[in-house]
């Protein structure tokens, strides 16, 4: 598979699955511009690189905003929303259970 192989979806996000293995799993995601603002609270911790584009999150009621080469770490049970993302956004995130 090749990292820089894929195609925006028109709306919302695409998910895939890099790599599972023991207590990690990869994923590469690609944005649209058009996002429904999800609250999430995951079990797991994550981190995060973005590889194209801007992207504005909401951690823990501070807002962060992304850039192309920005990472990101966030513990499990922190609450975390995409608030706004670049037509095109793309990142890989690391889940570390």
């Amino acid at each position: 598979m090749n990292l820089y192989e894929y195609l925006t979806p028109e709306s919302e996000e695409n998910f895939t699955t890099l790599l599972e293995h023991k207590n990690i799993k990869i994923n590469r995601i690609v944005s649209s511009s058009s996002l429904e603002s999800i609250e999430y609270i995951q079990e797991e911790d994550e981190w995060l690189v973005l590889i194209e584009g801007k992207a504005t999150l909401l951690v823990n009621k501070e807002e962060k905003i992304l850039q192309e080469g920005d990472t990101l770490f966030i513990p499990a049970k922190t609450h975390h929303t995409v608030l706004e993302t670049e037509e095109g956004t793309v990142w890989l995130t690391v889940h570390i259970f």
